[in-house]
């Protein structure tokens, strides 16, 4: 799930909140959720702006 994740938000091409995540990859926010928790634990991914997120350069 984080590799999907991680996918989403590259394609996104700009900071994308857990919510629109959840949204392009039709999956439940809590399993998006678990995942954003592990990514950012790992520095994996990186909050620009208040509740937006995007992979870490």
């Amino acid at each position: 799930m984080k590799e999907k994740v991680l996918q989403a938000m590259r394609e996104a091409g700009k900071p994308i909140s857990a919510g629109d995540v959840a949204k392009i990859l039709n999956a439940d926010r809590k399993e998006v959720d678990k995942a954003f928790a592990e990514l950012k634990k790992e520095g994996a991914i990186v909050s620009p702006v208040r509740c937006k997120w995007e992979p870490a350069k």
